[in-house]
């Protein structure tokens, strides 16, 4: 199992399009708005790197999102 945990940034005013389109993305466990130099914190959860990338991959792939910003961890 892998973890993701990656920091987004989306364009001024798409906030709530963007939270739910995330939220409709197959790994995404959680969606947390927060303020400071990111919009949201996305908690991902897969099976492996390979099913991560994918999931980022349709992250950036938004239109709402400007940048991203993963930090990888798995279970010992």
């Amino acid at each position: 199992m892998v973890i993701g945990v990656t920091m987004i940034n989306v364009l001024p005013g798409y906030e709530k399009a963007a939270y739910r389109e995330m939220k409709n993305i197959e790994g995404i466990k959680d969606v947390y708005h927060v303020f400071g130099e990111y919009d949201f914190v996305i908690i991902i959860d897969v099976e492996d790197l390979n099913d991560l990338n994918d999931v980022v991959d349709r992250i950036r792939q938004s239109e709402t999102v400007k940048a991203t910003r993963t930090i990888v961890g798995a279970e010992l």
